[in-house]
């Protein structure tokens, strides 16, 4: 048998309009410089978080924060959930580094995010 408990939440990430002003908030927030910083994505770790900063909403088109709980078996996991009642929203992907991740929506329209590291 798989074990199918998440790791708990361990990143948050943030759709923003202005990728430079939301990563001088966030640096400011959080006091760390941030880990990546790219054009399509700023990403901080602090304390064990992983805060991302996404512009435009990225191509997941993201309107608020999504909160990503950590997996070891993000399809086992899918089928889990939605065999529970959830809806997938983004299938699992390869996000580079072969990090997968995936979203679903709860009965009420909330969107739930998943991260397996490979």
């Amino acid at each position: 048998m798989t074990d199918s408990s998440t790791q708990g939440i361990k990143t948050v990430l943030h759709p923003v309009s202005d990728l430079a002003t939301a990563k001088a908030v966030y640096a400011a927030l959080l006091g760390v410089a941030p880990q990546t910083d790219g054009s399509y994505y700023v990403g901080f770790d602090a304390g064990g978080q992983h805060i991302g900063l996404v512009p435009g909403g990225g191509p997941q088109g993201m309107t608020s924060p999504v909160a990503y709980w950590h997996v070891p078996d993000i399809e086992a996991k899918l089928a889990e959930v939605t065999a529970a009642g959830a809806t997938v929203k983004e299938p699992a992907h390869d996000v580079g580094g072969g990090r997968l991740v995936a979203t679903v929506t709860d009965p009420d329209g909330n969107v739930l995010g998943l991260l397996q590291d490979r």
